[in-house]
C-alpha cells in the first residue's frame, strides 16, 4: 500500500524549516512554536518513513532525502498558489479589474483621474492593490500593473508612461512668508526634502547633485531631510516645512492647482532606462478589460505631458 504524502501544512512547514535550517525562525515565520514546527517535521519522518533532518544540540542539516523533498515542496507550493490564483481570476469572472501600483503613483496620479475611466467603461469595475512590492501576475491575484523600473520585465508587455524628471517643489506660503528664493543659493537658508534611492547601478537625484547641475559647489547637506518615499517628502512641502526634490509627474496637479509651486526651472533626470511602465502579461494582452485601460491611461498620460 502506498504512503500517505503530507498535506499542505506540512508542507509549508518542511519548506520553512529546510530554507532556515532553524525551526525557531521557521517557527516565527510560520506563526507557530518550535516546539510544534519540530512535532510536525517528526510526523512527516514517520508518515515517510525517511530521516529529513539530522539534529545536534546546535544546529540542524537536510539529509540527502531532505533536500530532495525540500526541492519538490518548493515546487509543490509554487504549482498550487499558481493555480490557486488562476481559480480565483476565474471565480471572480470577467468584469472585475485588478490593479497592482505603489502608493505615490495612486494618491498623486491616477485617483484623481480613476472617475474619468468608471464613467467610459461602467461595465469593468477596479479594485487597487497598493504597495511597493512587485507582484507576481501568476501567483498574486492582480491583473495589470504600474511599476517603476528599467521596463525589462520577461513574458509582460510594457508601456512606458513617465521619464522621471526631479524639480524642485514648496508650498506658495513659503515663498510669502519664509527667506526669499530668487537665486538657487537662497536655498541654504531653507530645510530641503528629498529621498535616497539606487537601483542597478542608478542613483536618485538628491540636493546636492541638484546643486552641483545649478553650479553650487560648496553645498552643504547637514539642512537636509531624507525621507524613505517620495509621497512623504512632497507631504513637507505641501505643508510648509521644506523644499523638495519631486517628480514632475507626481506632482503635476499640485502644480496646476496652487498647491505646490516651482520655484526654480532647473530639473534633474533620472536615469534615461528608469520610467514609470504599464505592464501585464503576453498572454492577457488580447483581453478587452486589459485593452481598455491601457488605452485609456495612455491617453491621459498623453494629455498629462501636453498640459
Amino acid at each position: 500500500m502506498s504512503r500517505l504524502l503530507p498535506g499542505t501544512r506540512a508542507l509549508r512547514t518542511l519548506e520553512a524549516a529546510a530554507r532556515h535550517l532553524n525551526f525557531t525562525r521557521a517557527a516565527d515565520e510560520l506563526g507557530l512554536t518550535p516546539a510544534a514546527v519540530s512535532h510536525q517535521i517528526k510526523e512527516i519522518e514517520d508518515q515517510l518513513g525517511l530521516v529529513l533532518f539530522t539534529r545536534t544540540s546546535r544546529t540542524i542539516r537536510l539529509t540527502e532525502a531532505g533536500a530532495v523533498l525540500f526541492e519538490a515542496s518548493i515546487d509543490a507550493l509554487d504549482l498550487l498558489n499558481r493555480a490557486v490564483s488562476r481559480a480565483r481570476k476565474l471565480t471572480r469572472g470577467t468584469a472585475l479589474l485588478k490593479v497592482t501600483l505603489d502608493a505615490q503613483f495612486a494618491s498623486k496620479w491616477l485617483m484623481r483621474r480613476v472617475d474619468d475611466f468608471r464613467k467610459l467603461q461602467p461595465n469593468i469595475e477596479l479594485r487597487f492593490d497598493i504597495g511597493y512590492e512587485v507582484r507576481d501576475f501568476e501567483l498574486d491575484d492582480v491583473d495589470i500593473g504600474i511599476r517603476f523600473g528599467a521596463g525589462k520585465y520577461p513574458g509582460l508587455r510594457a508601456h512606458r508612461l513617465f521619464d522621471n524628471i526631479l524639480i524642485p517643489v514648496c508650498s506658495p506660503s513659503l515663498l510669502t512668508s519664509g527667506p526669499p528664493l530668487r537665486e538657487p543659493r537662497d536655498l541654504f537658508n531653507h530645510t530641503l526634502a528629498h529621498i535616497e534611492w539606487s537601483r542597478q547601478g542608478v542613483t536618485w537625484p538628491n540636493w546636492r547633485m541638484w546643486m552641483a547641475a545649478a553650479g553650487i559647489n560648496d553645498f552643504d547637506d547637514s539642512r537636509t531631510i531624507v525621507f524613505g518615499t517620495s509621497t512623504d517628502a512632497v507631504q513637507a512641502a505641501l505643508d510648509g516645512n521644506a523644499v523638495a526634490l519631486a517628480e514632475f509627474a507626481m506632482v503635476a496637479n499640485d502644480l496646476s492647482q496652487g498647491r505646490l509651486v516651482q520655484p526654480f526651472e532647473l530639473g534633474l533626470r533620472v536615469g534615461p532606462e528608469f520610467a514609470y511602465f504599464l505592464v501585464y502579461p503576453e498572454s492577457t494582452a488580447n483581453d478587452p478589460r486589459i485593452i481598455a485601460f491601457r488605452d485609456w491611461i495612455l491617453e491621459e498620460v498623453a494629455r498629462t505631458k501636453a498640459g
